[in-house]
């Protein structure tokens, strides 16, 4: 059976709706959580950060509570496996204060449809303001509005 990610799913909200509370309480950011499915069990990708950087022990802690919460408030998720991470320095921007908290860094975005003539774009990300992302790619400035971003991520 071929595995599959499962975006924007009730898996997905549901296991942030009980996570984030369980960050903010550890100054811990969720960056990114995503539900993949395959052979009988989901995989639970959990994605987080802090200044400075995480730990592996970090990464303990949290799966340890993070597998509690699940096992608690998601009776009906079947078996499943969990894997608690950074994000790597290719870093997923999601949130519009991701895009604030990086201007100045190499980004990659690809966009749902056409901006100047392609969809995908490397470049530094200069500004985020009204829903804009600004890229500067080759001295030139690319609006990108953020409804209009598939994925981005660190360069």
């Amino acid at each position: 059976m071929m595995t599959q990610t499962v975006n924007n799913n009730l898996f997905v909200e549901k296991i942030e709706k009980i996570v984030e509370p369980l960050c903010l309480a550890e100054d811990i950011e969720l960056v990114h959580s995503q539900c993949v499915g395959g052979n009988g069990t989901m995989v639970i990708r959990i994605f987080i950060d802090k200044p400075g950087g995480i730990t592996i022990d970090d990464c303990v802690n949290m799966s340890r509570q993070i597998g509690d919460l699940i096992d608690v408030y998601m009776e009906d998720m079947g078996p499943y496996r969990l894997e608690v991470s950074s994000p790597g320095p290719e870093r997923p921007l999601k949130k519009k204060g991701d895009f604030l908290k990086f201007t100045g860094n190499k980004v990659r975005v690809e966009t749902f449809e056409l901006i100047d003539g392609r969809k995908k774009f490397t470049g530094i990300l200069k500004s985020f303001s009204n829903d804009v992302a600004g890229l500067s790619i080759n001295g030139k400035i690319i609006e990108i509005p953020h409804g209009q971003i598939k994925k981005a991520r660190l360069a």
